[in-house]
């Protein structure tokens, strides 16, 4: 589906990914392994970093420059409730915050909320709260370049798509999209009428 290579030489900072066996772990892999098999020169951010800001604008700057940050929400908000709620959205922050300094001119931001349906009702926050952000960050950050996308994954979205949307957006093609949300597997409301 991708030309090989398509991402060689893109250095992509990832945050928030999971560990053991939980369904964010699959997604977390699948982005990964994605990236990497298109070319991406991909650091993780250790979880323990994105609690000090200033250890993640270090880590950030020890790997500069930033083609693109991806945040992955899933692991980072858990099972959810409102304290996980608002670790995700302050780890976010905390990783945008120390990698925009290190982010090349065309950047790219993307934020991959945790799934539908994921600890209600503030799983749906968290998912709302990343849109918000990338949302604002498109217009703010738009005079450095940067672009900012959220992914909404559905209850039943396969993780290798979430991966393919991910590397489609951190490609030459994908920077035509920001501020805006991509919900995969959702079905749109009928309309009122």
């Amino acid at each position: 589906m991708f030309r090989p290579g398509l991402l060689d030489a893109r250095r992509v900072a990832l945050a928030g990914p999971a560990g053991g066996g939980s369904p964010a772990r699959e997604i977390d892999r699948a982005v990964l392994d994605r990236l990497a098999a298109l070319g991406a020169r991909v650091d993780v951010i250790d979880p323990e970093t994105l609690f000090d800001e200033e250890a993640t604008t270090a880590w950030a700057q020890q790997r500069a420059p930033l083609d693109a940050l991806v945040f992955l929400a899933g692991e980072p908000f858990g099972a959810g409730g409102a304290d996980r709620l608002q670790a995700t959205l302050e780890a976010a922050w905390r990783a945008v915050r120390g990698a925009q300094p290190c982010l090349r001119e065309g950047g790219r931001l993307v934020f991959v909320a945790p799934a539908a349906g994921a600890a209600r009702p503030h799983g749906e926050a968290a998912r709302v709260g990343l849109e918000n952000l990338a949302r604002t960050l498109s217009v703010e950050w738009a005079r450095l370049g940067v672009t900012a996308v959220a992914i909404a994954p559905g209850a039943a979205t396969a993780a290798d798509d979430v991966g393919d949307l991910v590397a489609y957006l951190l490609s030459p093609a994908g920077g035509y999209f920001s501020g805006c949300r991509l919900s995969l597997g959702e079905v749109a409301p009928a309309a009122a009428g």
